[in-house]
């Protein structure tokens, strides 16, 4: 079993922002946490998917609400492993294993510190492959498992248990208390039998971010040197094919918190003054991209932009007017392909009148 220690945290995290399309949460708090608490416990315990037995139960943990709130309303190194406690109390079941709600951004540590904090495994897998916005978005109940009972905290210390009839309701509910919470919460929810979790989780979606992470790091700087590497290193994997979609300028941002998401638009000019702007549909993550009227990426597959000149990954709430990048476009994982999938995460389960078309598919170069 691998670990994954306090030095491993910054790679993840940056490796996480790239696949969080956006959202996920600022993930520069959650690496400082991490890597104090892993220090303090020791490091996590990195189980691979395909080894969880049969009967372990796992509990999914991590942050819900509009990311923009975390870049003022700190999260605490307690709040989560509380969570924790107080599933188990209510349940009554020993949590084996935990395994977060999704890879990208903040998301991707806090199961890993409560892992540690409580002796645990942390499971190499996730609930999305990348980030999204809803919970019935999310593979754990695309493929059966069900979303309560589930344990909600603050930062504050209070708490609320929600057991709802299905993953949309839980959605409604879960974002309603995480405004009246104060807009960022921590969860523990989607309890799972470890043959559950083989069936419904991405695999492997940690250390591969681990190791995304270390491959910018070890460039950090223009996109344009490290962009076959990205590629290489993406179609190795079930993500696929990379592809560049706009480089420019950002001249506009609007975002505001709606319904407990970061919801609004942006505006990326081209160098080329030939070439029409690119336009990004935003709630928590990158959505939709078009370049005039062409649309080039959609949700379920990701849309990810880093910083020209660093390769650094920008989070849509680290938006800002001038900023120089470039926007790639990334296959989603087959789990988002199938039918029921397509059902909750494409275009038109947004509110958007479009279908999804794959990336692979739209005949950009």
């Amino acid at each position: 079993m691998k670990e994954i220690c306090a030095e491993d945290i910054k790679d993840l995290c940056a490796g996480a922002a790239f696949l969080a399309t956006g959202g996920g949460g600022d993930p520069y708090v959650s690496q400082l946490i991490a890597e104090r608490l892993l220090s303090r416990y020791g490091p996590a315990k990195l189980m691979p998917l395909d080894q969880v037995p049969d009967d372990f139960h796992v509990v999914s943990i991590g942050m819900v609400g509009a990311p923009t709130v975390t870049l003022e309303q700190l999260p605490t190194e307690d709040e989560a492993v509380k969570a924790f406690d107080a599933y188990q109390a209510l349940t009554g079941k020993k949590i084996d294993a935990v395994i977060p709600f999704e890879v990208g951004g903040g998301n991707s540590t806090i199961p890993l510190t409560v892992a540690a904090m409580r002796d645990v495994p942390c499971i190499d897998g996730d609930g999305m492959g990348r980030a999204l916005p809803e919970a019935q978005m999310m593979t754990f109940p695309i493929y059966g498992v069900h979303p309560t009972p589930a344990v909600l905290r603050d930062a504050w210390g209070n708490q609320a248990i929600l057991d709802c009839n299905d993953a949309e309701t839980f959605e409604r509910h879960v974002r309603a208390m995480a405004v009246t919470m104060g807009g960022m919460i921590s969860s523990a929810e989607h309890g799972m039998t470890g043959a559950q979790a083989r069936r419904a989780a991405i695999p492997k979606t940690i250390s591969f971010a681990t190791n995304l992470g270390k491959l910018l790091r070890d460039h950090d700087g223009i996109v344009d040197a490290i962009e076959n590497s990205i590629v290489e290193l993406f179609k190795a994997t079930d993500y696929g094919i990379v592809r560049r979609l706009y480089t420019g300028k950002v001249v506009d941002n609007e975002r505001k918190i709606v319904g407990g998401y970061d919801v609004g638009t942006a505006t990326i000019q081209s160098f080329d003054a030939n070439q029409a702007a690119m336009t990004l549909l935003i709630k928590n993550e990158y959505l939709i991209a078009k370049v005039g009227e062409e649309v080039v990426a959609t949700v379920p597959d990701l849309i990810c932009i880093v910083e020209q000149e660093t390769s650094r990954p920008l989070n849509a709430e680290r938006m800002r007017y001038g900023q120089r990048v470039t926007v790639f476009g990334i296959g989603c994982t087959h789990h988002y392909q199938t039918d029921v999938a397509l059902k909750v995460a494409s275009p038109r389960a947004f509110g958007f009148d479009l279908d999804y078309v794959p990336l692979a598919d739209l005949g950009r170069t």
